[in-house]
């Protein structure tokens, strides 16, 4: 297979899969706002993939307004993951907390609601269609341009994964002296990579599986960790954004322990990933 069909053929399905959460996240569901958001991730880690093949001025409008759609479908999700916490804790406190936050997950719904109904969301995914079909960076001429799409996608992943981990692994040596803004990049560099290695699972030959799946593990092992201190940071602004003093929201958050532990969580897996093989794929 081809760079320009993989391409094709893996955001038209993260596409599809986003579309088909519309009804219920418009009507609040916290499950399929999840899986919209899931597709919506994979859709732009596709696009990111395959940049040097898609960039251009059509991909760099559509990525903007991917943004605006990602920001809005966010900031409702944090709620929801601050509202499953609190759930959980089930303190007389945290019910109290819990009424002015569910206010606000109301009010951000509307918002959301409203968004993927507007115009602007109908033109994104007619547009992101149209451009995944038939693009401008399908068109390009250049030797350059034809060389890219043409090149088999097993050649270009290897390479592209190689490139991604080696990335991720370098920042992650700094990992604990990294502020809130930096690792949440680093989450989001984690995450991209996971995706990417997911989507490109059936180039995996049988003997380079159990490679595979360690790489994964400890992935997913750090990404775990990074998100929950991801979370704990969103729902510290939450907090200030809907004007929570300090006592009102304290059982929410992370103490300096469990924060710490965590940090050395996602180190011990960054280090056992330096040490896996990189992964192979056929035909590369």
């Amino acid at each position: 297979m081809t760079c320009d069909v993989a391409f094709q053929t893996a955001a038209t399905h993260y596409l599809g899969q986003l579309t088909e959460q519309h009804q219920g996240t418009s009507a609040g569901e916290p499950d399929a706002l999840h899986a919209m958001r899931v597709a919506l991730t994979r859709l732009r880690t596709s696009i990111l993939f395959f940049l040097p093949m898609v960039a251009g001025a059509e991909h760099m409008r559509l990525a903007t307004e991917l943004k605006w759609l990602n920001a809005h479908l966010g900031m409702v999700r944090d709620l929801d993951v601050a509202l499953e916490r609190l759930t959980k804790i089930n303190k007389v406190q945290a019910r109290l907390t819990d009424r002015s936050w569910r206010r606000e997950r109301a009010a951000c719904q509307r918002h959301l609601t409203r968004a993927l109904g507007s115009p602007r969301y109908r033109r994104l995914v007619r547009d992101l269609t149209a451009w995944i079909e038939h693009g401008e960076w399908s068109r390009k001429i250049s030797k350059e341009a034809t060389e890219r799409r043409a090149e088999p996608v097993a050649d270009y992943s290897a390479r592209k994964l190689t490139q991604w981990q080696k990335k991720l692994l370098k920042k992650s040596r700094e990992l604990e002296e990294l502020g809130p803004k930096k690792r949440h990049q680093l989450r989001l560099k984690n995450k991209r990579l996971s995706y990417a290695i997911e989507a490109a699972a059936n180039l995996v030959p049988d003997g380079e599986l159990p490679t595979h799946k360690a790489t994964l593990k400890l992935l997913r092992k750090a990404q775990r960790s990074l998100g929950q201190l991801n979370d704990d940071t969103r729902r510290r602004s939450l907090a200030v954004a809907l004007g929570e003093d300090k006592t009102g929201v304290s059982d929410l958050l992370l103490k300096p322990k469990q924060k710490k532990l965590l940090l050395r969580k996602a180190a011990n897996a960054y280090d056992q990933l330096a040490d896996v093989k990189p992964l192979k794929i056929s035909g590369a």
